[in-house]
Formats: structure tokens, sequence, C-alpha cells
């Protein structure tokens, strides 16, 4: 049952014909799959959770999706054989360890473990 108010959705940009190097990326490093809506709307269902940082040395400028691994070293050898770029190296934080990416349309994103 869907709840007013409660996160539901994350819709990510894929343009400059980025779609299917989007879904090649993310099929290759987290094997999510997809399904597509015409030629320039795929939608995935992976899981959603959130938060929001109030220090502003720490805060991204825009909303970071975080992903979740069981093996952090592991997800950061797919992102990068799947073509992204490492832009944070792994790094300690409250709660775990974590790097950041940006995929082949120029969004950031992280990957977390504990």
């Amino acid at each position: 049952m869907k709840l007013s108010g409660k996160l539901d959705y994350l819709e990510m940009p894929a343009t400059g014909g980025t779609l299917d190097r989007l879904k090649a990326f993310y099929s290759a490093a987290f094997a999510w799959s997809f399904t597509d809506y015409g030629p320039t709307y795929s939608a995935f269902a992976e899981g959603l959770d959130g938060g929001f940082q109030a220090d502003a040395e720490e805060a991204p400028a825009k909303p970071l999706p975080v992903l979740y691994s069981r093996d952090l070293e592991a997800s950061l050898d797919a992102v990068e054989s799947a073509g992204g770029t490492i832009v944070k190296p792994i790094f300690s934080f409250p709660g775990g360890r974590r790097f950041h990416f940006v995929d082949p349309a120029g969004n950031e994103m992280a990957v977390w473990a504990e």
C-alpha cells in the first residue's frame, strides 16, 4: 500500500543519447533490470530510502542517490569496469564506508557498505 507523502520514486536524467549507455552501465555494474516505456523512458525498481545533510561542508550540490553494497571493493571494480568514473575513492563515514562515481550521463551517485 502506498502512503501519501512518502518518497516513492527517483527520476534521473539520461539526455544526450545516454539512455542505452545508462541501462548497459547499471545492468553491468549492479545487475539492474529495466522496463522501457517508449524510446525515451526506461523505469527501474531497485529500492529507496533517504536522508538530509545539513552540514554545508558535506552536503551535495544536488540530490545524491546512494546504493548499498555487500562488497564495496567489488562494487567499485564493477563501476569502473562498466565505464563509470570514480570521483571520491572509498572513505569511512559514521555508519560505514562509501565511494562516489559519475555514470555515463554525468549523474553523481554513491555506493555504501557497513
